[in-house]
């Protein structure tokens, strides 16, 4: 079997609280534990993207706009949508006591600090820009889970052949 799912792979989650989030696969794993009775990986995602920095901002207010808020999940397989995407940061603090690195808070506390400061040092360099720009809802209601994940779907592939989000209305005209 071929698996796409590599570590540096950027991603979108589909479920859960993070929903609509982009993140990127830190460590795959496809042996199924007693916890975990299918395929997943740890990723690590952007909670809170970094807002637009123009020139005439200070150091000080362009260093508050650069922060990002990050997060550390083990995901199952189902819940990712691949992108085309690739992030090539290094990620081997985390890696190196995963999953165990997340069964206590302050593990998972230093983990998440230097995922966060790899990944906003990634943003200042201005490489992988897609990744720490948000995805805006494209309807303005209420969708169940399956139309949100069905529209997901069709506006990510969308994307990736066009390079821009399509602009949907909903007058009844």
């Amino acid at each position: 079997m071929v698996t796409f799912l590599k570590p540096g792979k950027a991603v979108i989650l589909l479920q859960g609280r993070y929903a609509g989030k982009k993140v990127v696969i830190v460590r795959v794993f496809e042996e199924r534990t007693r916890d975990r009775p299918y395929g997943h990986c740890l990723v690590a995602g952007l909670a809170k993207y970094p807002k637009k920095v123009i020139r005439k901002d200070s150091d000080k207010k362009t260093t508050k706009k650069s922060r990002v808020k990050v997060f550390l999940k083990l995901i199952n397989f189902t819940h990712l949508m691949p992108t085309r995407y690739t992030l090539d940061v290094d990620l081997e603090e985390v890696v190196s006591g995963a999953p165990d690195s997340l069964t206590t808070k302050d593990k998972k506390l230093t983990a998440a600090k230097s995922t966060k400061a790899k990944l906003e040092e990634r943003f200042k360099t201005g490489k992988n820009r897609w990744f720490f720009t948000k995805l805006y809802p494209v309807v303005g209601r209420v969708l169940s889970s399956w139309e949100r994940r069905s529209v997901m779907r069709a506006v990510i592939v969308f994307f990736n052949l066009h390079g821009t989000i399509p602009a949907l209305s909903m007058d009844p005209d």
